[in-house]
């Protein structure tokens, strides 16, 4: 009988204990985004992983070297924090800060990272040998702002950015519960593939023959889409799903060999068998 009841009581205080972990884990996880994992990893909100993934996109999308990334995130970071600001300094917005009194384009299309993020690398591609130039003189050819050395502080965190989405497998991970967070976190509990597909093809243009992205399908009764992409761009696309998907709905991206799963408990990507050759599953 006491080896009975000893067992009762520790099933019971294991239970209470998991129990326990388990609502503590759920109330003290703050919702965010993570590029790279171990002592290298970036944290970030959604804001800035989703402006990081769209800038990435766009350099893809033009074809530009790893160097050009890695200068636009250290400007970004130096002039906004990576946050998309509808304020600046005088008439500046955006997550590069540009002005639109500049010539860079009008306040609303500035606060497009897409847009700003294709002016700014349309500026940078004129910077004679840019991509050897020390980071901070690339950026301040660009940007002519006030003190120009202060680029220079983004730039090893700039070039962990350009490798942790684009290149790197899985290195993209955000956290959050879709269904309790909705309200406070701004977490669409609603599937939007129509809205992910905009928001992708505005980032890395349109699908086709000669884009990141070949082709896009629908399968599972509308709740997955089935992109086609191209090996060079394939976790980069992955990435900007992982960082977009609590804007869109999306729970699951499976690409490569791996699932994400939105989630506060699952924070990393998990192995998983099968999938589509050459193509991301999102859902």
């Amino acid at each position: 009988m006491l080896t009975v009841l000893a067992i009762l009581l520790g099933g019971g205080g294991y239970a209470a204990y998991s129990t326990y972990q388990h609502f503590v884990n759920r109330l003290l996880t703050v919702p965010g985004c993570q590029a790279g994992s171990g002592p290298n990893a970036l944290q970030l909100d959604f804001g800035q992983a989703a402006d990081a993934a769209t800038i990435a996109g766009v350099a893809i999308r033009e074809h530009l070297p790893r160097e050009a990334l890695t200068i636009a995130y250290a400007t970004a970071m130096q002039e906004s924090k990576l946050e998309n600001l509808g304020y600046g300094d005088l008439d500046s917005v955006g997550v590069f800060q540009q002005r639109p009194s500049q010539g860079w384009g009008t306040a609303a299309q500035l606060q497009d990272p897409a847009f700003a993020a294709a002016a700014f690398f349309r500026a940078l591609v004129k910077v004679p040998g840019y991509a050897k130039l020390p980071v901070y003189q690339a950026a301040q050819a660009v940007q002519h702002s006030a003190d120009g050395s202060a680029y220079q502080q983004y730039a090893q965190a700039g070039a962990q950015l350009a490798v942790y989405f684009t290149a790197a497998p899985h290195a993209v991970t955000c956290w959050y519960d879709p269904a309790t967070q909705a309200a406070s976190q701004g977490v669409s509990t609603r599937l939007n593939p129509k809205g992910a597909i905009r928001g992708l093809t505005d980032a890395f243009g349109r699908p086709g023959a000669s884009g990141a992205v070949r082709t896009v399908t629908t399968a599972g009764s509308g709740e997955s889409q089935v992109l086609k992409v191209t090996t060079r761009s394939g976790w980069a696309v992955a990435s900007w799903l992982v960082a977009n998907a609590s804007s869109y709905g999306i729970t699951r991206v499976r690409y490569g060999g791996y699932q994400w799963t939105a989630g506060l408990s699952e924070t990393t990507w998990q192995t998983r068998a099968g999938g589509t050759a050459g193509g991301i599953v999102a859902s």
